[in-house]
């Protein structure tokens, strides 16, 4: 993340950016965001990459760096005049006028619906709007107490019982293959999969199976759950695969070298946005090896959540009323994993208010080579095996151990 200070006259503002998020704060005058602020520091940046040029140039030194510098520009201005269009509430109200009001009146009695991340925020909100309609709840939380609460909430306001919670940290990758697996023998069917747990850790910080935490949360316990339960979505009626993905994922590319973001200055905030490029390249790679299961990866908009609020508190408190509700924030995901007629369209797509938009920003340079994402998958792949061999390993060790009394 970078700061730095812009001058417009009597007002001095700073600019922190956060893969395009500009919070900032006025000495003077108002501090309503408007469009003609964005305006006025994407001049100045340019301002800035000019000058850095100069120098640069001037020194005899590299000018990579510069062009890097003028794309990240480019990228989050882009990305953050399209938020304040279409990511806010406001643009969730202008979309809604489109919506077909019929394609949530369904019944979905008899199926069946995982939801990671389902205590709070938009996990919640998708848990509530599936029980409503009679659909079977499995909610995957890592908080028992606060998974209990919310499954209360959720029967009490349902009325639906089939409400089932299951305690899991999605971090913990070789326990996520093990629920999975435990899952298959429990259950005859899944119909849909919903992956929303997410998290977003600010200082690099590695789990006890040695992952940078946010990838093993966002990406690989992602990747092993899906890998697991993809057998059992195929014998299912129907089965869809739902993402809860970022359109903070618009601003990067995707980073074969350094999955882990052990490279560079470690940025939570990017590491994050860099987890929801690769869901959107998985999402695209399973719709391809698994045409009888529809997949989907969406972006719910900026959404007051628990998990914004204490991980990106200057954004949340910056925006306000601008950011849309939780219920507004899972309508696309309760659209993709009920609706009939989002079931007819093109598996593998990337989805904003119920509408297939495109996963790149025009111009923006963020597109992989198909060397770059076999790259990506081969070492997920290879990662998963090590994980799974070492729960395997584990699993042996215990059923070997037998008590000694005397």
């Amino acid at each position: 993340m970078s700061t730095s200070m812009f001058n417009f006259g009597h007002l001095t503002v700073t600019e922190r950016s956060c893969f395009g998020c500009y919070s900032h704060e006025a000495s003077a005058g108002s501090s309503k965001l408007s469009l003609s602020y964005c305006f006025c520091l994407f001049l100045n940046g340019i301002v800035i990459c000019y000058n850095s040029l100069k120098d640069r140039t001037s020194r005899g030194t590299s000018t990579d760096c510069f062009s890097l510098d003028v794309m990240s520009l480019y990228r989050n201005t882009v990305w953050f005049l399209t938020g304040i269009h279409q990511f806010t509430r406001k643009g969730y109200e202008a979309a809604a006028t489109h919506f077909e009001p019929q394609d949530l009146n369904v019944s979905v009695v008899g199926r069946s619906f995982m939801i990671t991340g389902a205590n709070s925020g938009i996990g919640k909100a998708t848990a509530m709007a599936i029980a409503k309609r009679g659909g079977t709840v499995h909610m995957v939380c890592r908080n028992s107490d606060k998974a209990e609460e919310a499954r209360e909430d959720i029967i009490h306001e349902s009325g639906n019982t089939e409400v089932h919670v299951h305690i899991l940290d999605m971090s913990e990758t070789g326990k996520v293959w093990e629920f999975g697996e435990a899952f298959k023998m429990q259950y005859p069917s899944l119909n849909v999969l919903i992956n929303n747990a997410g998290c977003m850790v600010h200082k690099r910080e590695l789990t006890t199976e040695g992952l940078e935490k946010n990838f093993a949360t966002n990406t690989m316990g992602t990747y092993i759950l899906t890998q697991t339960l993809i057998p059992l979505l195929e014998k299912s009626r129907d089965p869809r695969v739902i993402t809860v993905s970022s359109g903070g994922m618009l601003v990067q590319k995707l980073r074969v070298d350094d999955l882990q973001s052990e490279k560079a200055h470690f940025d939570g905030v990017m590491a994050y946005a860099q987890n929801k490029r690769q869901q959107v390249v998985l999402t695209r790679q399973w719709a391809k090896a698994n045409p009888n299961i529809h997949f989907s990866v969406m972006h719910p908009g900026w959404v007051d959540t628990p998990a914004v609020a204490s991980s990106m508190p200057q954004f949340h408190k910056m925006m306000g009323d601008r950011l849309r509700s939780v219920e507004q924030g899972a309508d696309t995901v309760v659209w993709l994993a009920l609706c009939r007629a989002s079931a007819r369209s093109r598996s593998g797509q990337f989805f904003q208010d119920r509408c297939p938009i495109p996963a790149h920003l025009r111009l923006a340079w963020t597109r992989s080579s198909a060397e770059a994402i076999q790259s990506f998958m081969s070492q997920l792949e290879t990662l998963a095996k090590d994980i799974l061999s070492k729960a395997e390993e584990e699993h042996r060790s215990m059923s070997s151990f037998r008590p000694q009394y005397d």
